[in-house]
């Protein structure tokens, strides 16, 4: 890529030893580590580090040109000063990869709970119908039929856009989160359909308010294509306030809700035992059995049939691929003990989410619901009574435990649990901060026709080492059912 007419519009300033119009940039990068000869690199201003105080080792690593917010005159190549590091970033990269969003149908997931279920949802559907598929989000990146660790929910804008080009897919399938909506990691990036699941408490303590943590969600539907199409479940306030926004701006949208004025609605359902849904698409009607148990889920599948519906998709081999469809691991994953004992291994974080997953163990059936769940350290505190409040509504013996440390001090965090578990019932539950050991002594309780629901972390692994030689509650239930007699 020629180095000439980058953004124009938000160029401050240019400061060069040589003529732009002639310097040939082979990569671009926001990590002074990986500046190669003939690199671009931008430095941002952020959290931890600021890129401006790695520009000297950039050159030296053989950067041909260096974009900046700060006033800086004397550098031996060419310094491109511009108002905001990180949306130019998007920029350049857009157009180094060749605008790699504009050649796919992509599709954008947002909202505080569902993501991670739809996308496989709707990759499960479109896959069995031949159309081949990328997922980008929490679990992993799903390129070209490749499994790739996933650092971020949403990959940084160099890391995107590369991914994008690789892929030889189709359709790319996003999860959305609000940091990478925030920090300019779509900056450049179009989608034709965009989908709204819901809002609820979280992320405040890098939103700040409900309100804002809304405002930077909308932003993924600014991103839309010039015939994109908004997917909105109006049965939430926020989606409904979104709607309204939109619909000022005059954005297309499809509503999805229990209203018959809705574009897809909810006309019935059942969420346990042999769950299904009944949705109205203008005057036809339509039955899915669903394979996940919970009203989230009848949202989730919603959500999957309306987009699928929008592709060259027969109506009875959706239906038939949402029948059909395996489940997520580490979302309402479960397994089943010698004893009649059924355990269940949620990511469920939210206040929300672990509402729904014991609201849903109830209506399964469950005799009594043991709670095993933690915090995750230098989060969201203020959701932490609500998750506790909910937990102790729902559940007959909660168990707090440790989730990721991260910066938090372990006794800290032990504090906490306990703080938190003395303003309940007494007699309620307990704290056990080894995460494993809290697994084990709600198994050694349970009995039959009893729920245990593991929420939190989901199919990840542990931050840190506990009693029992085991790195997830997955491997830490199948070590307790295989070592039972020990």
């Amino acid at each position: 890529m020629i180095l000439q007419g980058i953004i124009k519009e938000a160029v401050v300033r240019i400061t060069s030893k040589g003529n732009l119009d002639h310097i040939n940039i082979t990569g671009i990068t926001d990590n002074s580590k990986d500046v190669k000869e003939g690199y671009l690199f931008v430095a941002v201003s952020g959290y931890s580090f600021d890129g401006h105080d790695y520009i000297t080792e950039a050159i030296r690593l053989g950067a041909s040109a260096v974009i900046g917010e700060q006033d800086i005159m004397d550098l031996e190549i060419p310094y491109i000063q511009v108002k905001n590091s990180r949306k130019v970033l998007g920029i350049v990269a857009k157009k180094f990869y060749g605008n790699p969003s504009s050649k796919k149908i992509m599709i954008g997931i947002t909202g505080t709970n569902g993501k991670t279920t739809i996308s496989f949802m709707l990759k499960h559907i479109l896959e069995k119908n031949g159309i081949s598929c990328s997922v980008i989000g929490t679990l992993s990146y799903i390129i070209n039929g490749k499994t790739i660790e996933s650092q971020n929910t949403t990959p940084g804008t160099i890391k995107l856009n590369s991914l994008l080009a690789e892929s030889r897919d189709e359709v790319v399938i996003m999860e959305v989160s609000s940091h990478g909506l925030a920090q300019y990691r779509l900056e450049g990036i179009e989608f034709d359909y965009c989908v709204f699941t819901n809002l609820y408490h979280d992320h405040l303590d890098f939103h700040g308010t409900m309100e804002e943590y809304f405002q930077v969600k909308s932003l993924l539907f600014e991103k839309l294509k010039p015939n994109g199409l908004a997917v909105i479940n109006v049965d939430n306030d926020w989606g409904e306030n979104l709607y309204k926004n939109l619909h000022h701006k005059k954005v297309n949208t499809y509503l999805v809700g229990k209203s018959n004025d809705c574009d897809l609605s909810i006309i019935d359902y059942h969420t346990a035992t042999n769950p299904f849904i009944l949705l109205k698409e203008k005057e036809e009607t339509v039955k899915i059995h669903l394979p996940l148990p919970g009203q989230h889920n009848l949202y989730n599948a919603a959500f999957a049939y309306a987009i699928a519906r929008k592709l060259p998709i027969k109506r009875e081999e959706l239906i038939l691929g949402l029948n059909q469809f395996p489940g997520v691991p580490g979302r309402f994953e479960t397994y089943r003990s010698e004893e009649g004992i059924t355990i269940v291994i949620d990511y469920a974080h939210t206040a929300d989410a672990i509402f729904h997953t014991l609201q849903t163990a109830k209506e399964c059936g469950a005799k009594r619901i043991f709670h095993i769940f933690g915090f995750r350290g230098g989060r969201d505190k203020t959701k932490r009574e609500e998750m506790v409040k909910v937990s102790t509504e729902f559940s007959d013996e909660l168990i707090l435990t440790l989730d990721d440390l991260n910066t938090e001090k372990y006794d800290q965090m032990v504090t906490e649990l306990n703080r938190l578990h003395s303003e309940y019932p007494s007699g309620k539950g307990s704290v056990i901060p080894d995460r494993t050991l809290a697994i084990q002594t709600a198994i050694q309780k349970g009995t039959k026709d009893d729920w245990l629901i593991i929420t939190g972390k989901g199919p990840e692994r542990y931050k840190q080492s506990f009693d029992l030689p085991t790195m997830s509650d997955k491997e830490t239930i199948l070590y307790l059912q295989e070592n039972k007699n020990e």
